[in-house]
């Protein structure tokens, strides 16, 4: 038996002929292009681990990353390059990867649930909390007896603090409500924003403070294996959630009354949406710093592509995001190569002509957000 959830339409009808609205931007098949991004994802890790300012042959990186995989055996000689390929390298790519897919499947998540097209994974102020904590380890040394595990420790834990400020600011009678999360969220935001400034002007070392901006900017130089099976898993965690929240936020998009009338509590999964949203973005936010741009731009150029379906953007969005944001980390480490720019730069770069020439685009009007 059919349920209320499966009349929701899956994508916006296109306007009657004749009609004086836009014709609908063409749509790219969703086989064709899940095909072409499960080939780029693979391919682009391996680039990662191929490029930087170690001059490395192909030949070189493909024997290290299979001796890796297989438990081959390398020469003495080789320990060097190797260590840079596969204990550096590698597992910076697959960081790049994990960040890029949650920031990109969260960004679709955020929108749906606030109903704002400007919304991104970092509008509930989760980011900058975490910050708080980050720049606590990295200007006054807190949390020293966690050794590596402190900056990230600190970065989660500030933002789930964070977390439950804003649920607890933004929450009313009737649950959580877009606009009051909006505000909450950004409010927020430069109230943390406040507080890590000023502890970057009353860091008494310039490197601890140096430091601190490259975090606050976004950096994945500080990937290694340890980090990707926490943020992974907090990332597949998420994926799943909203994968199976698929039609709700299809629901959700058309707004509260709409959703009701179909059979979706729109409180509650604000609620659903905002706990995950917030964990995800955490355990990210902890690994990478703030990386901004990728959770806006990518729901918006995956819509632009296969369509309003929130069924299909996420399975879209976060390899688009994926292989984005591997790319940018390369460039971050090769255009000034040997110095190395702040990843949250180039997504700033590349994201705000494309933003432009996506909002001059008269067939997009961003998802109907």
């Amino acid at each position: 038996m059919a349920t209320s959830l499966d009349r929701i339409p899956s994508k916006p009808s296109r306007p009657a002929r004749g009609g004086t609205g836009p014709a609908p931007p063409r749509r790219v098949p969703l086989p064709l292009l899940l095909a072409g991004l499960c080939l780029a994802l693979p391919l682009s890790l391996v680039c990662g681990a191929a490029l930087g300012a170690s001059g490395l042959s192909w030949a070189e990186v493909t024997r290290y990353l299979w001796a890796g995989l297989t438990g081959g055996a390398i020469g003495p000689d080789e320990v060097p390059a190797y260590t840079i390929v596969w204990e550096l390298r590698l597992p910076r790519a697959v960081l790049a990867a994990v960040v890029g897919a949650g920031l990109s499947a969260i960004g679709v998540a955020v929108q749906a649930m606030v109903r704002n097209a400007l919304a991104d994974p970092f509008v509930l102020g989760i980011s900058s909390g975490a910050a708080v904590g980050a720049n606590a380890v990295l200007i006054f040394g807190a949390m020293g007896a966690l050794g590596i595990w402190a900056l990230s420790t600190a970065a989660f834990l500030s933002a789930l603090l964070a977390m439950l400020l804003v649920y607890a600011v933004a929450r009313t009678e009737r649950g959580l409500t877009p606009l009051r999360l909006v505000l909450t969220g950004t409010a927020m935001y430069y109230g943390f924003s406040a507080v890590t400034t000023f502890m970057v002007f009353a860091a008494e070392r310039g490197e601890a403070a140096r430091s601190a901006m490259m975090w606050l900017l976004g950096s994945l130089s500080g990937a290694n294996w340890a980090a990707v099976p926490i943020a992974a898993g907090a990332v597949l965690a998420g994926l799943a959630h909203l994968g199976w929240s698929a039609r709700r936020l299809n629901a959700l998009a058309m707004g509260d009354e709409t959703a009701a009338a179909l059979g979706v509590d729109p409180g509650r999964l604000r609620k659903e949406l905002f706990l995950v949203s917030a964990a995800v973005t955490g355990a990210v936010v902890a690994v990478s710093g703030a990386i901004g741009f990728v959770g806006l731009m990518v729901p918006h150029a995956a819509r632009m592509l296969v369509g309003a379906d929130h069924r299909r953007l996420l399975a879209v969005a976060p390899l688009a995001g994926a292989v984005l944001l591997i790319w940018v980390d390369i460039l971050s480490r090769v255009v000034l190569a040997p110095a190395e720019l702040p990843v949250g730069v180039l997504t700033a770069v590349i994201g705000v002509p494309c933003f432009i020439l996506l909002m001059r685009r008269r067939a997009y009007s961003f998802g109907g957000i």
